[in-house]
């Protein structure tokens, strides 16, 4: 068995794609958060409605080192790890719901069955199998063919208003899978009032299949690559043509996060191409490495402090504490004595969240220094 290496700019990605996704993760407040560090309401894209996608796109780039060590061959072995792996990271996303477990509120027929962590197994697993059968062309071909029909099925399988966040069927099919207490409420409907629709649900989980398999392409040109300029250029011209067809493509078929429209993938995934190609010109071809170090940290130990950073949100949130003979929980609490009386609401909200940035990468940097990575 091959050893599968390691590219630094693809750890430096991963470790960027991290570190923004614990910024956006943990303000300080919801109610005062720059409009960048949020998603888009509906349709659109912000830096935030990035984060999910290239994590997916890193995914891919990673999976073409790490199937080295199979030799792309599909074996029983291989069939194996992708089993146990894929299994795995789904039920710590579902154990990730259900934490703390046990509270006197709790109420499982409300438990929320899919997450972040949920899509991202499935993505993987599918992807992998995809990709240890299929040759180069016949993946472009196989996106192609699951960005089209995904649109199809959209566009088809609703009433006159396919792309709204009441009739789109990814709500319809969750629904009858699930439930409607069973998925996230986090949205509004034209109305303002909450409306059960998960934007991590069964259908929608599809196309982000296509986002693991474009960055999968895109590691292919680094690895095969002899040249890192001429492949950073050829990334960044597959890139661009991505980002601009997704773009005219979001005119018919809206770019959408939630929906995961295929406009979004491809769209998202050329924003990535970019950054890759820039952060491999960069890395590997001039080799200037050490701004980047801090990220590399990150990028090491990514799905361990996902799920730390997740933890640490959630005892918090459930540990209260008594403010202005309030109960009140200690993240809000943590929040309002100690950054808002500093920076103010906005800004400490900001800078609530750059701490945790800073604490976390503490973490994994002692984490690097012992030679310790947490591998699922």
């Amino acid at each position: 068995m091959s050893k599968s290496r390691r590219i630094y700019s693809i750890d430096v990605f991963r470790g960027i794609t991290i570190a923004l996704m614990i910024l956006v993760n943990t303000p300080g407040s919801w109610a005062h958060v720059y409009s960048p560090l949020r998603h888009a309401k509906w349709h659109g894209c912000t830096l935030t409605d990035l984060v999910f996608p290239f994590f997916l796109f890193i995914v891919g780039a990673s999976i073409r080192f790490a199937f080295v060590r199979w030799h792309y061959f599909p074996s029983i072995d291989f069939y194996k790890h992708v089993f146990w792996r894929t299994l795995s990271i789904f039920l710590i996303g579902l154990l990730l719901n259900a934490y703390p477990f046990i509270r006197q509120d709790w109420d499982y027929s409300s438990f929320r069955v899919m997450g972040v962590l949920q899509r991202i197994a499935i993505a993987y697993g599918f992807s992998s199998i995809i990709i240890i059968h299929f040759n180069f062309k016949q993946i472009m071909q196989i996106i192609f063919g699951i960005l089209l029909s995904y649109w199809a099925l959209l566009f088809f399988g609703a009433g006159s208003d396919p792309y709204s966040i009441s009739e789109n069927i990814i709500r319809k099919f969750d629904t009858f899978i699930f439930g409607k207490s069973h998925l996230y409420r986090g949205f509004q409907d034209k109305f303002g009032n909450s409306i059960a629709f998960d934007p991590e649900g069964i259908l929608s989980t599809i196309p982000s299949v296509a986002s693991v398999l474009l960055g999968y392409l895109l590691g292919g040109m680094i690895h095969t690559t002899k040249n890192y300029a001429d492949c950073a250029k050829r990334m960044s011209v597959f890139g661009l043509i991505i980002l601009l067809v997704g773009l005219l493509w979001g005119f018919f078929f809206p770019i959408n996060k939630a929906l995961w429209t295929s406009s979004y993938v491809l769209f998202s995934t050329g924003i990535g191409a970019l950054l890759l190609a820039f952060l491999t010109f960069l890395i590997d071809n001039k080799q200037i490495k050490k701004p980047f170090w801090v990220f590399e940290i990150f990028g090491k130990n990514s799905i361990f402090v996902f799920i730390l950073s997740g933890l640490w949100v959630k005892t918090i949130i459930n540990l209260k504490l008594t403010m202005n003979n309030n109960q009140v929980s200690s993240y809000n609490y943590l929040y309002e004595t100690v950054f808002v009386p500093i920076f103010g609401n906005l800004n400490g909200s900001l800078f609530f969240a750059v701490a945790h940035v800073i604490i976390f990468w503490m973490i994994l940097y002692w984490m690097h220094k012992k030679g310790i990575e947490v591998k699922l």
